[in-house]
């Protein structure tokens, strides 16, 4: 089998949870370990359009990495996380309520080119070591800043403290790292309390296959090739 599948990764799975489930459904019915890769890692508490490389269809993965992202985030304002979601330890900041205005004021600053830190939490290597590695392991270490571009954000909801937004991004981007920066310029803190990835280039979520009673047949028929 050679191809790309569109999953939908569940809340909780891991980006190598969905890779090892699908090699392992390839290796039950065939006998062979092949290759699988991913397009791009989603933390486990967000959920949403995971590309998976079967095959030859692996030495694809540098160009579909490179694709622009966009993601459906609901953020929480007033209080912000170590690990800049909801799986970390929370700190009340301010109870201040940023008015709609300012929130599309703000918003607004975060379109275009900008720089940002990626988060302590996260895959980022340094020096060979995943920085949440180090992060748990408690050790000190910087991550320099980095640039990327926000093509688009969208206003989607407001009912403070909860806050909702779509966002268009280049590869590289943070979603963790872009909702604490708004936090911070709102003057109030934020973080994300769930995350979902709807699209990756030209591929949607809703076009995504379950993971629920997956099998080889069910992978076969939903395999795609790029001349499709």
């Amino acid at each position: 089998m050679h191809g790309l599948i569109l999953v939908d990764k569940p809340l909780n799975w891991t980006s190598f949870d969905v890779v090892a489930k699908i090699r392992g459904v390839i290796k039950a019915k065939t006998g062979e370990r092949v290759k699988v890769g991913h397009s791009g890692t989603l933390d486990p508490l967000a959920t949403g359009l995971l590309v998976v490389a079967i095959g030859s269809y692996t030495k694809k993965l540098p160009d579909l990495i490179k694709q622009d992202k966009s993601y459906e985030a609901k953020m929480c304002l007033g209080k912000t996380s170590n690990t800049g979601d909801a799986e970390g330890e929370l700190t009340e900041i301010s109870n201040v309520k940023p008015s709609k205005p300012q929130i599309l004021h703000t918003i607004a600053k975060f379109v275009g080119d900008i720089t940002q830190v990626p988060p302590r939490f996260s895959a980022k290597k340094i020096n060979g070591r995943r920085a949440y590695d180090l992060a748990r392991a408690g050790q000190q270490f910087k991550i320099e800043p980095r640039a990327v571009r926000v093509q688009s954000i969208a206003l989607k909801a407001y009912n403070y403290p909860i806050l909702r937004l779509e966002t268009v991004v280049s590869s590289g981007t943070y979603i963790r790292s872009l909702s604490e920066d708004i936090g911070n310029e709102l003057g109030c803190g934020a973080y994300i309390q769930a995350l979902r990835r709807t699209k990756i280039g030209k591929f949607k979520v809703d076009d995504a296959i379950q993971l629920d009673n997956i099998n080889y047949a069910k992978l076969s028929e939903h395999v795609l090739t790029l001349d499709k």
